[in-house]
């Protein structure tokens, strides 16, 4: 079967998180701009990451690469504090037992794991989702067609036949398309790039997902020049809520 609706995701400015949108169905879809998002960073990154995510931050050597980890865990931060009900520094990140080996580097998940989330970056975006059943989301910056036609040998035979049968000025996009397509849904999944991207058939058209059993795979609406994609298991059909008492 395929899905052919793109969801389009509420872009993250200051404050927003205190009186977000509901949404009807899952996931959530959150977008954060890095340089847009600099002035909330620069006020709460220190107050509300904990010591890991700092040490990590301090360890990229770009400048927009730690900007955009920043702009995406602050986020993220800020948004589960607003789903949970708790002050943003107040939420403790745990791991799942990974589907492949049972290691403690699974999905990543809060304390009881009420909400279920996942988020992605590149080259300056970051895209969060929020849902009630597992979920994964991806956002990728097209990349040079050598790239795209090198790595895109690795993918599912019949994606790896659709992007050759494209012209070339067309395939870095394809390429991105069904890259993210197949990122979130490994994310969902928990197993990350673990699992072999040749395996599961999303297929490359333009705003048609092939779907797997069990989940619902689409595309989301980005800024030009990337894709991105959201999956999330086919049981969350909830609308969302907000705490009250959010910070």
């Amino acid at each position: 079967m395929m899905v052919s609706a793109v969801q389009r995701p509420v872009e993250l400015t200051d404050g927003g998180w205190e009186q977000p949108p509901a949404r009807a169905g899952a996931p959530a879809l959150w977008l954060v701009r890095a340089q847009a998002f600099k002035t909330v960073v620069a006020r709460l990154a220190d107050s509300v990451l904990d010591g890991a995510e700092k040490e990590r931050a301090a360890a990229f050597r770009a400048a927009g690469d730690r900007d955009t980890y920043l702009a995406g865990h602050v986020g993220l931060r800020l948004l589960l504090g607003a789903y949970l009900g708790i002050r943003p520094e107040g939420v403790l990140f745990q791991r799942q037992p990974c589907p492949s080996c049972g290691e403690p580097h699974g999905r990543p998940v809060v304390d009881g794991n009420p909400v279920h989330f996942s988020l992605s970056h590149s080259g300056g975006l970051c895209l969060l989702a929020f849902a009630h059943t597992p979920v994964g989301v991806d956002v990728e910056a097209v990349p040079a067609l050598e790239v795209a036609q090198e790595i895109g040998e690795g993918l599912h035979p019949r994606e790896a036949s659709e992007l050759k049968g494209l012209r070339a000025v067309d395939q870095p996009a394809a390429f991105t398309r069904v890259w993210a397509r197949k990122e979130a849904y490994l994310k969902g999944l928990g197993v990350g790039l673990g699992r072999s991207m040749s395996l599961d058939y999303l297929g490359t058209a333009v705003d048609a997902v092939a779907q797997v059993p069990g989940w619902t795979i689409g595309d989301v609406a980005v800024d030009d020049g990337y894709a991105a994609a959201v999956a999330v298991q086919a049981e969350a059909v909830t609308v969302w809520g907000w705490s009250t008492s959010s910070p």
